[in-house]
């Protein structure tokens, strides 16, 4: 299958399209295409219209077969030459569908001038294709975010969850929470199944109807670079702000006010959750403009666990329910997921479905983590305990990972790309000490291990460390130094990819290691 399209084609449709801000659409002939499953009897709002979609990983393919679903002739495009899932899907073929143009390593800028609307793929920058300058001309540029909540239904009520870390977890724990108690929802976004492909879902079902009644969507702060306009969820919570991605909002303030800007279209009837005593995000949400109810995570009105993290009293203020949860029923290992659940618990109570406390307790002991966070991968013939925290990108989940991990000693790996948090080029490993110095050892690997060790040595590392080259020799070396009893934990503290396409192949990768030694 060829993908992409002759330029001749390409003129062609843009010869017959309507310009931007052509108010006389009844003109143009849209040519009827074949798009097999995306044929779907409902308005197709965009009938006549053009949308260029920047970006085809996940997301963008989703908004493509959403715009396409909608009735819009789509110019799909992406600097990246090969793109790998596109050969895989029928649908991208120009041969089968005469109303998508891709562009794929190259860039016509017409594109963008005749777009009716231009949907951004949240690994694209506002610094590409000139999206800045587009904006502030006036241009009809959208998320792909934003351009999925269009056509979800006005009854699927939204939560939706983000923060630097543990936002997959509390999103993946409010979704089974709801699941228990009955209520059919949608759980992705950011993690894993786009936005787009829950409304896509719900046009399906026509007639404005939809098969979940709630949508739990993570939100990266790449996706809220650009201000929502239809994106208003009934329950939103920023879980917490440590420097990340800051080569790509430059500042910490930067990186949390697109966080914050969840809370813009909220009203008092709506619940906007908050760190307690995070003067920066109080701050950060204040200028967000949203009118949502506050409640705390560390306080009331909201939710309070105690020191053990055994139990917690949580309080909605826009229901004025109360309730008070037994975590030693979760499987899951480690405070931080007590912390998880009980975040997650206010959220599904929050969205106020008329769940009550006797629900959410019934749920708590099935709720399951996702893989690569903390997951307990096996025991090997000498008891030694191998976890599987390759989630762990930054030094901040690393930190709270280790810190629910009291019961035993452990061999940690720590290694990959560091992610460089100052001007000084300061990657933070030395906030780890105190907390490995309650430990077996440390491993360093990866492009990053010999400074990392460094780091650590530099500032009070009291347990041994080696280095290695790379994760397979991490392993070998950490099965070494294990002594029966011990847990080696991956909870690399890096981005993975000096060896690795992502943090899940790493985590394959590692599992099926230790797996091979038990």
């Amino acid at each position: 299958m060829e993908l992409g399209c002759s330029r001749a084609f390409s003129s062609a449709l843009v010869a017959e399209r309507p310009r931007l801000g052509n108010t006389n659409c009844q003109s143009f002939t849209l040519v009827s295409a074949q798009v097999g499953p995306l044929q779907i009897d409902a308005e197709k709002d965009l009938e006549g219209q053009v949308v260029t979609v920047l970006g085809l990983g996940v997301s963008g393919r989703a908004a493509v077969k959403l715009a396409l679903a909608r009735g819009a002739h789509v110019v799909a495009i992406d600097k990246n030459k090969h793109i790998p899932a596109l050969q895989q899907d029928p649908l991208f073929s120009s041969e089968a569908n005469t109303r998508l143009i891709l562009e794929l390593g190259l860039f016509n800028e017409e594109h963008l001038h005749e777009a009716h609307k231009i949907v951004v793929s949240p690994g694209i920058s506002l610094e590409q294709y000139g999206l800045e300058n587009l904006m502030q001309l006036g241009y009809p540029i959208v998320s792909e975010l934003d351009f999925a909540s269009e056509k979800l239904p006005k009854g699927v009520r939204i939560i939706a969850v983000t923060g630097t870390n543990g936002k997959s977890t509390v999103t993946s724990f409010t979704g089974q929470i709801l699941e228990h108690a009955g209520i059919p929802c949608f759980t992705g976004g950011n993690l894993g199944v786009p936005l787009s492909d829950a409304a896509l879902t719900c046009m399906e079902c026509g007639n404005g109807g939809a098969p979940f009644q709630a949508s739990v969507v993570e939100v990266s702060s790449y996706q809220m670079e650009i201000h929502a306009k239809t994106f208003r969820p009934s329950v939103a919570v920023v879980l917490n702000l440590t420097p990340d991605h800051l080569e790509r909002h430059k500042t910490l303030e930067r990186y949390g006010l697109c966080k914050c800007r969840l809370f813009t279209h909220m009203d008092p009837s709506q619940l906007a959750v908050i760190p307690a005593g995070d003067s920066l995000l109080q701050g950060l949400a204040a200028q967000s403009g949203g009118a949502g109810t506050r409640a705390w995570l560390g306080d009331l009105p909201g939710v309070q666990l105690n020191a053990a993290g055994s139990a917690a009293h949580l309080h909605v203020p826009t229901t004025s329910l109360e309730a008070h949860l037994d975590l030693t029923t979760l499987k899951a290992t480690g405070v931080h997921n007590a912390h998880n659940a009980g975040t997650a618990s206010l959220l599904a109570l929050g969205v106020d479905f008329g769940l009550d406390e006797g629900a959410i307790q019934s749920a708590l002991p099935t709720l399951k983590c996702l893989p690569h966070r903390m997951q307990q991968v096996c025991r090997d013939d000498n008891d030694v305990v191998w976890i599987n925290d390759s989630k762990a990108t930054n030094v901040d989940a690393t930190y709270t990972g280790l810190k629910g991990l009291t019961k035993q000693q452990c061999v940690v790996l720590l290694g990959g790309l560091a992610k460089v948090l100052d001007e000084k080029g300061n990657i933070g490993f030395d906030n780890l000490v105190h907390v490995l110095n309650l430990h077996r050892a440390v491993v360093t690997f990866g492009a990053s291990g010999e400074q990392i060790k460094k780091d650590l040595e530099a500032n009070g590392l009291a347990i041994p460390c080696k280095q290695s080259k790379g994760l397979v020799e991490a392993v070998r070396v950490a099965r070494g130094i294990a002594q029966p009893g011990d847990a080696v934990v991956l909870s690399p503290g890096c981005a993975s990819f000096d060896e690795f396409l992502n943090f899940e192949l790493r985590g394959q990768v590692f599992s099926g290691l230790a797996r091979s030694i038990s």
